[in-house]
C-alpha cells in the first residue's frame, strides 16, 4: 500500500479526532498534516479529518486508562510546542496498542516526545522567571512575552499562586491572545485591535501609573550597580538569560 495521509485542523480535538478515525478505518496514517500544509508530490490517499467532540472525548477517556497522569500532563503539554501533531499522534497510537508505552524510552517516538517536553517546561520556567510586570494607571500590572512554544496557559497558575493579592494581565504577543485576572479569577482574552502596547509589550507613558517610569529606573540603577564587570561572559549571559525575553525587561533597554 502507498502513503496514506490524514489532514486535520490542528487543534488537540482534531489530534484525538484523527486517532478515533484511523481505528474506525483500521488505517493508519504515515504522515498527519494540517489542514493547510501542502501534499507531497506522491501519495495514495489523503483522508479529510472532521473534528468531532464525542470522538475526541472518547480517545482522551481510553487514553486515561492506558497512562498515568503524569504521561496524560507529558501529552498535553508537548501539544503546546505546537510542532507536535504527527509525533503525538504515533505516541497517542503506541499507547493502545503496548502496555506501559510511556516507559519505554528505548522508542524512538517516546524518547522525542519526552525531549520535546522537556523544552516546553524548560520555556514555561524561563516566561516564569523573566516576566516583568509594569503598572498601569489603573492598577493593573501588565506583562508581555513572545515564547518559542504556546506556555502562557502552564504559567498561570505560579502567577494565581503568586500574585493572587493583584489585578494582572499577561499577553502573548506572539499568538495575540493572553489571561487577565481579575482578583477573582484568570480568564483567557483577546484583543480585535492591538493597542500599541500589546504589539511591543511596553506601556506608553500616558497610561503607565505615575510612579512606574521611577521604578523602573530605580530597578535598571540597581541591575547595573550590582554587576562585576570582572566577571561579565555575555556569551553564558545570553545562555541564562535568552536575547529574545531583553525588549520586555526594564533592566535590559
Amino acid at each position: 500500500m502507498g502513503m496514506i495521509l490524514f489532514q486535520y485542523d490542528e487543534t488537540f480535538e482534531g489530534l484525538l479526532t484523527a486517532v478515533f478515525d484511523a481505528y474506525a478505518r483500521r488505517t493508519f496514517p504515515d504522515r498527519l498534516l494540517g489542514a493547510h500544509e501542502p501534499l507531497p508530490l506522491f501519495y495514495d490517499e489523503a483522508f479529510r479529518v472532521v473534528t468531532d467532540e464525542v470522538k475526541a472525548n472518547r480517545v482522551w477517556l481510553g487514553l486515561k486508562k492506558r497512562l498515568s497522569r503524569a504521561a496524560l500532563a507529558v501529552v498535553s503539554t508537548t501539544w503546546l510546542s505546537e510542532q507536535a501533531g504527527d509525533l503525538l499522534f504515533r505516541y497517542i497510537h503506541l499507547a493502545f496498542d503496548q502496555p506501559r508505552i510511556e516507559l519505554n524510552f528505548g522508542d524512538p517516538t517516546v524518547l522525542a516526545v519526552t525531549k520535546l517536553w522537556k523544552q516546553v517546561c524548560s520555556e514555561r520556567n524561563r516566561v516564569n522567571q523573566f516576566l516583568r510586570f509594569q503598572k498601569a494607571a489603573d492598577g493593573t500590572y501588565f506583562s508581555a512575552v513572545a515564547p518559542l512554544y504556546n506556555v502562557l496557559p502552564l504559567t498561570i497558575p505560579h502567577l494565581l499562586d503568586r500574585f493572587a493579592d493583584q489585578r494582572w494581565l499577561i499577553y502573548d504577543l506572539k499568538r495575540n491572545y493572553g489571561y487577565y485576572y481579575d482578583g477573582t479569577k484568570a480568564e483567557e482574552v483577546t484583543f480585535p485591535e492591538s493597542a500599541p502596547h500589546l504589539r511591543d509589550g511596553l506601556l506608553d507613558p500616558s497610561i503607565m501609573d505615575k510612579d512606574e517610569r521611577l521604578f523602573q529606573a530605580l530597578w535598571r540603577t540597581y541591575f547595573h550597580s550590582t554587576a562585576i564587570r570582572e566577571r561579565l561572559n555575555p556569551r553564558l549571559h545570553r545562555q541564562n538569560m535568552p536575547a529574545r525575553f531583553w525588549p520586555y525587561m526594564p533592566e535590559k533597554r
